[in-house]
């Protein structure tokens, strides 16, 4: 009952007996004697009370009631929508409305720190954006520049120019692209085609598809379905082609010279298949591993920027298995080769 005047009683109490010490010795130095205040100890006492009720009426009422008002208003705030403030809440203790904050701030500590995470994510994103597009921005700036001045008479290196600005001009629309499309997977906008395909005619349609760029690398690319000729699943064969070019892509750019590439798949269970891509690359270290989907993370900088390309590639495929409620692995040793495969729903 007598909680929520503690502050009260306690201050009024600290009021008198401040008092008290100075009038009693006020006393003692005056008279020199302790009998003149024992025997005025009756007259004294009636005073000491008053000043102890008015002390506690002016605290209560005039000092409390401001401060638990202005609390109540941050208190409030601090609420979450919907759950009302009792109405004898002004009448807390402090210290009891600090608690109900601080277990209030402690139950949402989480996504305290889940929005504190966003937002380091999206200054590392952004950073990272800028990053990637101005190197292909400065290029293209600087061979137009060039050619704008004039100065240049020779047609080949004014065509050399211009196809270098162009190549660097298709690098900026890839980086546009691949962030949209992440965004959009991000976001929940896009909305997968589910189809019942042939993985098996899929992939051998991508291998034609890189044998001018294998025969520039000097690379070989195989697969190998096992015994099935045939392979039906249930996906988005546009977005599942990509996730297949985009690990091809990888495995060529970070390969070795005369490297190899393999396809394979696995029925890792009646309902499930296993897609396997596996280089004899360069391979990835233990640091560098659990980071190899984020978005324009690069294991070997120098190599990523000659190939060109987004820095997207990995990150887009993990997008994209995940959007199908499905599983992407990876698995690497340096200077041995990586191995990534992803899982797939059957169709019977």
């Amino acid at each position: 009952m007598f909680k929520k005047y503690n502050v009260a009683i306690k201050s009024s109490s600290f009021i008198v007996l401040v008092f008290s010490v100075l009038i009693f010795t006020s006393i003692y130095l005056y008279s020199g004697s302790l009998r003149i205040i024992f025997d005025s100890f009756h007259f004294i006492l009636p005073v000491f009370i008053l000043l102890f009720l008015c002390c506690f009426f002016i605290i209560h009422i005039r000092v409390e009631n401001f401060i638990y008002s202005k609390v109540k208003s941050i208190y409030q705030d601090l609420l979450p929508k919907g759950i009302p403030l009792a109405e004898d809440s002004l009448q807390k203790d402090v210290q009891i409305i600090t608690n109900s904050i601080q277990k209030f701030a402690k139950d949402n500590k989480l996504e305290i720190q889940l929005l504190k995470d966003k937002e380091n994510y999206r200054k590392e994103f952004i950073g990272n954006l800028a990053h990637e597009l101005k190197t292909p921005f400065f290029t293209v700036q600087g061979y137009i520049l060039t050619l704008l001045e004039g100065k240049i008479k020779d047609r080949k290196l004014i065509q050399k120019y211009l196809e270098k600005a162009s190549n660097a001009t298709d690098r900026l629309g890839f980086i546009i692209q691949d962030v949209d499309l992440i965004t959009q997977f991000e976001t929940g906008i896009t909305n997968l085609k589910i189809e019942r395909f042939d993985i098996c005619d899929l992939i051998r349609h991508l291998v034609d598809s890189f044998e001018i760029k294998m025969k520039q690398k000097g690379a070989e690319i195989t697969y190998d379905f096992g015994n099935d000729k045939s392979i039906f699943v249930n996906a988005d064969s546009l977005r599942i082609s990509q996730v297949m070019s985009n690990l091809i892509e990888n495995s060529l750019k970070y390969g070795v010279e005369n490297g190899t590439i393999e396809i394979l798949t696995k029925n890792i269970s009646k309902e499930k298949l296993l897609i396997r891509v596996i280089d004899n690359g360069q391979g990835i270290s233990e640091e560098d591993l659990p980071r190899v989907f984020e978005r324009f993370y690069r294991v070997d900088k120098t190599r990523n920027r000659q190939e060109g390309g987004s820095g997207l590639g990995l990150a887009i495929v993990k997008h994209i298995v995940e959007a199908h409620n499905e599983i992407v692995y990876v698995e690497s040793s340096l200077n041995v080769g990586s191995e990534f495969s992803f899982t797939l729903e059957k169709s019977y």
